[in-house]
């Protein structure tokens, strides 16, 4: 069965940092492309950041330079760290996979998602 199960979540000033994990049980294949997606109320989802199974990413230019992917095969668990947090990033956060190789900031190349993690950044 597959799962996405993610976490980290949660409130913070402007300025500060969150890691936020997305733990994967259930892939089909060992290594997956996995992405960043996040919704605000009243806007529509969008990319942050993916990594591709050769282990290449990708952010988007709202966050570059303040957030970064990266994986742990192991556990097996994806992580977006996020720094220098702002107001603008509040959203919920979802974690999700493509079992194909679709265009990975598109959300229909995603063909699971998990249920999200709130990320709130205050002023």
């Amino acid at each position: 069965q597959v799962k996405l199960a993610e976490s980290g979540g949660g409130l913070v000033q402007a300025g500060e940092s969150l890691r936020l994990s997305c733990a994967h049980t259930g892939l089909p294949f060992s290594l997956n492309n996995m992405g960043w997606f996040r919704q605000a109320p009243g806007k529509d989802r969008e990319f942050v950041a993916a990594i591709r199974r050769n282990n290449v990413t990708y952010v988007a230019d709202s966050v570059k330079g303040r957030f970064t992917i990266y994986s742990d095969n192991a556990k097996p668990t994806i992580y977006l760290q996020m720094n220098s947090l702002k107001p603008e990033d509040t959203a919920l956060y979802y974690c999700a996979v493509d079992w194909g190789s679709g265009t990975y900031y598109y959300p229909p190349s995603y063909d699971f998602w998990g249920q999200g993690t709130q990320v709130i950044v205050s002023t």
